[in-house]
């Protein structure tokens, strides 16, 4: 059985939605694009450090 009772719950999806709803467009926005640019690429979370070592090798025999 889940360790939060579902009154608290409730209570901590509401207090994130109102200070998402508190916090101005544009500042969103900027954190928005922050964690965009910290997600690693596609490549990499699927598959590790594998195709970059594999581009390298390839890349160095060019």
């Amino acid at each position: 059985m889940s360790t939060l009772k579902t009154n608290d719950y409730v209570k901590y999806i509401t207090q994130t939605v109102v200070q998402y709803i508190d916090q101005p467009r544009d500042e969103r926005k900027k954190i928005k694009q922050a964690r965009k640019e910290e997600k690693e690429g596609f490549w990499f979370r699927w598959f590790g450090m594998l195709p970059y070592v594999f581009t390298s090798v390839l890349k160095r025999k060019r």
